[in-house]
Formats: structure tokens, sequence, C-alpha cells
């Protein structure tokens, strides 16, 4: 799939996800609600994005692995602030939460470099 077409439907799901969180979260006029789960469903949409790169991957593209880490970056923070709203700015359990992320994160980076030294 040519590049340009998944940047359109890119644009289309970013506009669908913040409809619907308007119409969900917009009578409560609950903005910090709808920008972080905006990024925690952009970041879910940018995780299928990497399976798709995975099976058709360009010759000068990102890899799917960096698509993949951008998303659950996205989530992650996303995430985060959401949970930071829910416990009502107890942000303990929203650093626990990135900082997991993160770790993972450095562990499934640092694998496949480990893999082949040996």
């Amino acid at each position: 799939m040519p590049r340009q077409q998944l940047g359109l439907l890119s644009f289309g799901v970013l506009v669908v996800v913040i409809a619907i969180l308007l119409v969900a979260f917009g009578p409560s006029q609950d903005w910090g609600s709808i920008i972080s789960l905006t990024l925690v469903l952009y970041g879910l949409w940018v995780i299928v994005l990497a399976g798709i790169r995975a099976k058709t991957p360009e010759k000068y593209g990102r890899s799917a692995f960096s698509i993949l880490v951008w998303g659950i970056l996205l989530l992650a923070v996303g995430g985060a602030w959401y949970v930071d709203i829910l416990t009502q700015g107890n942000i303990l359990y929203s650093m626990v939460l990135l900082l997991i992320i993160i770790g993972i994160l450095a562990v499934a980076s640092a694998l496949p470099s480990m893999r082949k030294k040996s």
C-alpha cells in the first residue's frame, strides 16, 4: 500500500476517534479524558499500522518495530494520563505504568542486538 493512502487512512481514523470521544465526553466537558483517550486509541491504531508495515515493508521507510514502539509509547502516555485523571491526581500509578512500559520497551529493543552478537 502506498504511503499516502496509509497517511490519509490514519487521518480518517484520528478524526473518527476524536468525533466518538467528543460525543462520549463532550457534554461533561472533560477535556483531559478526551485528549488522553485520543492518545490511547490512536496508539492502538499505530500498533495496527505496525502490523500492516510488517506485511508490506517499504525500502526506505521506518521499520515495523519502530512504528510499534511509537504506538506503545502513545498508548502508555495516554493511559498514564487517563489513570491520573481516574485517581484524581495520584501520580504514583501513572509513573509506575510509564516506568514499566519504558522498561519493557528497553528490554525488547536490546534483545535483537544481543542475539546477533552471539
